[in-house]
């Protein structure tokens, strides 16, 4: 069957939902005060961990807070209040802290765990629409995440204020990793597949090149030699060192093409005029997304990993980056 589209009525529809909801949010903002800090503070001294619960729509917001939560710090896990009922009470401890998701805050459901989490002797933080509910009055903290209106045209569908719950939740969950001083290194932790914990988790020792793969000549050196060293590591530069092995600069083909004009007989001249002195370098713990990124600002291909003492210690290129699927 054909249905006639009116595309000027659905992006009317579209952008009207999309501002509902970005005024439910914003609304929100001037809303916030102790109650998040006093839910911050709660969750923070709890010895145990955050037990997330709702129904519908918002047990799946609730889910999502579950995760957000989890993967920035702060332990959490979803319950449904179904399954609480029959058994997975047990899950909920005294030394938890409960966070219980209902718009209207009248769901039976939900409500029916209030007097056994308390009997338990968990604190209960409840995100809603409405304060003076069931759910708001039991609880110990309430964030308010009310909407004057919901973005479906039918003033039916959980739409405006599953939005301002996610983006209420997300605050709180940012508030405490603020807090707790979470740390780009600690969210890599807690995602360690993919390409996100790869990029988190690489530091530059673990991908340089080391030993003899590293091109070195001493500063005496004449540039023909230079260019053999190039040549055979094939990492399109050298490093060159004094007497005593520390690094004095760099010498790479760019350097090469454009001293040929002056540089006269290559076994006589010495690859210490013409070397780069002061190279980008890299500490060997640093991360590897460091490097691509000061070889990127650089515009350079090439990289040197020195000791805090000046020790060459390595080097990579964007190539040894991009095998290790770090860019």
């Amino acid at each position: 069957m054909d249905i006639a589209v009116d595309s000027v009525a659905i992006l009317r529809r579209a952008r009207s939902v999309l501002a509902t909801e970005a005024a439910a949010i914003a609304a929100m903002e001037a809303r916030l005060g102790e109650a998040l800090v006093a839910a911050v503070r709660t969750i923070l001294a709890a010895e145990g961990r955050v037990v997330v619960t709702g129904i519908g729509k918002s047990g799946h917001v609730g889910r999502k807070l579950a995760a957000t939560l989890a993967s920035t710090g702060t332990p959490a896990f979803f319950v449904h209040p179904a399954e609480a009922s029959h058994g997975d009470m047990g899950m909920i401890t005294a030394d938890d802290v409960v966070i219980a998701l209902s718009n209207s805050g009248e769901v039976s459901e939900v409500n029916a765990l209030l007097t056994p989490i308390k009997r338990v002797g968990a604190r209960i933080i409840a995100i809603t629409g409405n304060e003076h509910s069931t759910l708001g009055s039991e609880a110990d903290i309430v964030l308010d995440a009310g909407v004057s209106s919901e973005a479906c045209p039918l003033g039916l569908a959980p739409t405006a204020s599953t939005a301002a719950a996610m983006a209420l939740g997300d605050a709180l969950a940012m508030a405490l990793l603020d807090a707790r001083g979470f740390t780009a290194e600690d969210f890599a932790r807690s995602h360690p597949g993919g390409s996100l914990g790869r990029r988190l988790l690489t530091h530059v020792r673990d991908v340089m090149r080391t030993g003899d793969a590293v091109p070195t000549v001493a500063s005496t050196a004449t540039l023909m030699q230079a260019l053999f060293e190039i040549t055979g590591k094939g990492m399109g530069m050298t490093a060159v060192l004094d007497d005593d092995g520390a690094l004095l600069g760099i010498f790479t083909d760019g350097d090469l093409r454009r001293c040929l004009p002056q540089a006269g007989d290559l076994n006589a001249a010495p690859v210490a005029r013409f070397m780069t002195r002061h190279p980008l370098t890299i500490g060997p713990d640093a991360l590897a997304v460091a490097a691509v990124s000061l070889l990127e600002e650089g515009r350079k291909s090439q990289l040197l990993v020195v000791r805090p003492d000046g020790a060459l210690v390595g080097a990579l290129n964007m190539h040894d980056l991009l095998h290790a699927k770090v860019v």
